[in-house]
């Protein structure tokens, strides 16, 4: 564990009284915490956390200091966005500093940049702590790694629902489908067989290679590989379930070599999972 001296000596900034701190916890296993949020964890006198922010990081907050669920998880009771960010400028106001925490990086689709412009219109001082985004740490856990030069050099962000819970409209699928060699996906497990559908209709090949990755670095994790046909008939027989998340594309095949958490526990790696000859990673 690193100690406080240590924190203190590599000149981080000062965690000020009256301020907010919109952090990011990462994907879940708290070794991929960054040292300014662990920074925050030791000096807020209250966390406000989310639903994916687990005990093991909580438990790093030091003693004394306040702990404040507002979670959001789809289709349960959830605190309402207005109230969370009233809530940070209502701490903030009485002199406290406030640590936001939130899973992955707030300002990928954590509703951070909601936030934040709330204390900016309070005029609330804040500072934002980027994390590791499950979309890209938490693929890495599956041994999936989102860009290489002999499958993309693009990749897609989007998320599976909009702020109403739907398929997001506002997403052009065509153009997606047609531009993107890799799309990654938040919280798509709910609508997964209508984008499923949308991907294939836009001209998305019905075998094209498709991951689920659940409870990403955590040791609950699952993966489930399959193709887009199948996907939303292969999730709902496996019984993953979110939080997960999804990519689409030919990257997915390198987890047949790359997944070091299988080959730590004995599996064997395909050397060569693209079918490119022996010294294709040498070229």
């Amino acid at each position: 564990m690193i100690s406080q001296d240590e924190i203190s000596a590599l000149g981080l900034p000062a965690f000020e009284p009256g301020s907010v701190w919109l952090a990011g916890a990462g994907p879940g296993d708290p070794g991929l915490l960054t040292l300014l949020a662990l920074h925050a964890l030791r000096s807020a006198d209250v966390v406000v956390y989310d639903a994916l922010v687990n005990q093991p990081i909580l438990d790093l907050v030091r003693p004394g200091c306040d702990v404040e669920y507002a979670g959001k998880r789809g289709g349960k009771p959830s605190a309402k966005q207005r109230d969370i960010s009233l809530r940070l400028v209502s701490l903030a106001r009485e002199g406290r500093r406030v640590l936001r925490l939130k899973g992955g990086d707030p300002f990928v689709f954590g509703r951070g940049g909601e936030e934040a412009l709330a204390l900016v219109r309070a005029n609330v001082p804040f500072r934002v702590v980027p994390g590791i985004s499950a979309g890209i740490g938490g693929l890495a856990y599956a041994g999936i790694p989102i860009t290489h030069r002999d499958i993309n050099h693009a990749v897609t962000f989007l998320t599976g629902h909009d702020s109403s819970g739907l398929v997001p409209d506002a997403v052009n699928w065509a153009a997606v489908a047609e531009a993107s060699p890799v799309i990654v996906m938040y919280m798509a497990i709910k609508h997964l067989g209508p984008i499923t559908d949308r991907l294939m209709q836009c001209g998305r090949s019905p075998e094209e290679p498709l991951a689920v990755v659940s409870n990403a670095s955590l040791p609950s994790q699952r993966v489930l590989v399959t193709c887009l046909r199948t996907a939303a008939k292969d999730v709902a027989e496996s019984g993953i379930e979110p939080p997960a998340m999804v990519v689409v594309g030919r990257a997915v095949l390198l987890r047949a070599a790359l997944d070091w958490l299988g080959a730590a526990e004995g599996k064997e790696m395909l050397p060569d999972p693209l079918g490119q000859g022996s010294d294709w990673a040498t070229g």
